[in-house]
């Protein structure tokens, strides 16, 4: 509940006032934090129980795998069309199609946040100090990721407040997701390590696949300089929490 509160209202604040800049450092601060998370914490984790390595390496692969699909079906990342972007469409057509991805994008978030909801509770089970930078992990990813979706959402006729709302309610599909995962792991403990490397393949893909080509667009020292130096806070942040 707390991840979906800070990110949502974290997201709201920077699309409503701060926006450019904020988002350009979060993103690398977002990468470090979830790099590190996945191969400092989740994966070691994962690997010292007694769980064939072999198909945790094959439950890596799935999770690689599987989250590519998800971009693929837009549930993870949305293309957008814009009037005036060049395209050359009937009057009105790029408002009704934004008023689409507005709902779309709801819908996607609602089951993504479900997920990460299922992935806090592993953490947690399996390590109380890996659960919370999960939830830390998560929290740094959705807020550059649900900016993009306020954008989206506003452009699709949404007000500020109702744009807010309806993020907010999605946001919280993670609580159902963590008891559902809770309840259900501690019963089949079996399946804990599993469902972190499943989770460190996630964050392995958004941050390689999805974030750091964003931070290469910018190949300038001054703006390489700050990315490096917050992909190392965010390494540090990590590694001063789990007290490593």
């Amino acid at each position: 509940m707390i991840a979906g509160v800070v990110s949502i209202s974290a997201a709201a604040l920077f699309s409503f006032t701060l926006l450019s800049k904020m988002v350009e450092r979060l993103v690398s601060l977002s990468v470090g934090i979830m790099l590190s998370t996945s191969l400092l914490h989740a994966l070691p984790e994962a690997f010292d129980s007694d769980a064939s390595p072999q198909k945790l390496f094959a439950t890596l692969l799935a999770g690689l795998l599987t989250f590519f699909m998800l971009e693929k079906l837009a549930l993870l990342r949305h293309s957008h069309h814009h009037e005036g972007d060049g395209d050359h469409h009937a009057h009105g057509h790029d408002a009704k199609e934004a008023g689409k991805s507005g709902w779309m994008i709801l819908i996607g978030d609602g089951m993504h946040n479900f997920t990460d909801g299922i992935l806090i509770a592993a953490a947690f089970l399996a390590n109380p100090e890996l659960g919370i930078v999960t939830a830390l992990a998560i929290v740094a990813h959705e807020i550059p990721t649900e900016i993009g979706d306020f954008i989206v959402l506003l452009n699709a006729g949404f007000s500020r407040m109702r744009a807010y709302v309806f993020n907010l309610l999605c946001s919280l599909l993670a609580v159902a997701g963590g008891l559902l995962g809770y309840f259900t792991l501690d019963r089949a403990s079996g399946l804990i390590p599993y469902v972190l490397v499943f989770a460190s393949s996630g964050f392995i893909y958004i941050a390689v696949s999805d974030l750091m080509p964003q931070m290469q667009r910018r190949a300038t020292v001054k703006e390489s300089v700050p990315q490096v130096l917050l992909i190392g806070l965010g390494v540090i942040i990590v590694l001063f929490l789990t007290g490593r």
